[in-house]
């Protein structure tokens, strides 16, 4: 009797062992979806506190006028001042400017060095991919100050011009309205070509390689091959990097800060930093600088919706 249950007992040690092990599994993964669901509650809790609620306020004081507790409710009236202000008609403006010359100079230079980059004969081109994302990792303010100095009166680009003849004297590019615009939007262009352009390097080096074989087969060129598949095949990065770069482009403000403060005369201000003056260098309006915030927010939702359908990506 005594050997029996012994028997029994080493039969269903196996048994115990797994239904240990069992459970052990069945409480990892239980304890692994309750952490799962808390790191996603705070983060939830976390967007809805800074990001949500800002917004909501920042709505709700477009229809008031001041500031702290001199709040007073207005209406539509801020609203209304936007189309008769000239100092928001001019950072409207300055605005778009950017987003139209910048954003598809970006875009294009990004896709030609990354084409141009991902070729395997290149050499050096671990250099030349550092040295063009390079700014893009660089301090803000001291990229700025560099562009300044550059395009300064007494700067490298007026001695360069001087030296070789082509100006008889020195050009103050940051006094001028049109020159001032053109230097804003070559700091820009400079600055976030290499961001854009790892996007289209990663997105070129898993296009199958033998999809350009097949088409040297049938005599397609170089130019053929661009247009007709790796376009195509980059649609998506483009459209994605098309998105941020006129998001980005309607927040600019610590380029024209740095650079130009806006000057001369308001010939370069965004809408970011006349949010920003409307906040804390001019007489404090949180509410008309609530409005302004939310052209921004207007813009973008209008702007992406345009690139989606230009695209043919309606869902």
């Amino acid at each position: 009797m005594s050997q029996q249950s012994t028997k029994k007992g080493e039969m269903d040690l196996p048994v115990r062992l797994r239904y240990k092990e069992t459970k052990r599994e069945k409480t990892g993964v239980y304890f692994k979806k309750k952490v799962g669901w808390l790191f996603i509650i705070i983060s939830v809790i976390a967007i809805t506190i800074f990001n949500f609620y800002p917004m909501v306020q920042a709505f709700l004081l477009s229809f008031q006028t001041g500031m702290g507790g001199n709040l007073e409710f207005t209406g539509l009236s801020n609203w209304q001042r936007l189309f008769g202000d000239p100092t928001f008609i001019a950072a409207l403006t300055n605005t778009s400017i950017y987003l139209l010359i910048q954003v598809p100079l970006m875009i294009v230079l990004a896709l030609f060095f990354s084409v141009l980059l991902n070729d395997p004969k290149l050499k050096f081109r671990g250099f030349f991919r550092i040295a063009i994302f390079l700014p893009c990792v660089t301090s803000l303010v001291a990229y700025s100050v560099i562009f300044k100095y550059l395009f300064g009166i007494d700067g490298i680009i007026n001695i360069f011009l001087l030296n070789f003849g082509f100006i008889p004297e020195s050009i103050n590019f940051l006094a001028d309205p049109v020159w001032a615009k053109v230097v804003i939007i070559l700091a820009i262009t400079w600055r976030w070509t290499g961001y854009n352009m790892i996007f289209y390097l990663a997105a070129l080096q898993n296009v199958d390689k033998s999809i350009y074989e097949a088409a040297r087969i049938d005599g397609a060129n170089s130019i053929q091959q661009f247009f007709q598949i790796t376009v195509p095949m980059l649609k998506p990065i483009i459209l994605f990097t098309s998105i941020t770069s006129t998001i980005g482009t309607l927040q600019i403000f610590d380029e024209i800060v740095n650079i130009t403060n806006g000057g001369p005369g308001n010939a370069t201000i965004s809408i970011s930093q006349y949010i920003y003056n409307l906040s804390f260098e001019y007489t404090p309006d949180f509410g008309y600088a609530s409005t302004v915030s939310y052209v921004i927010v207007i813009l973008v939702v209008i702007l992406s919706i345009i690139q989606f359908r230009v695209a043919g990506e309606k869902k």
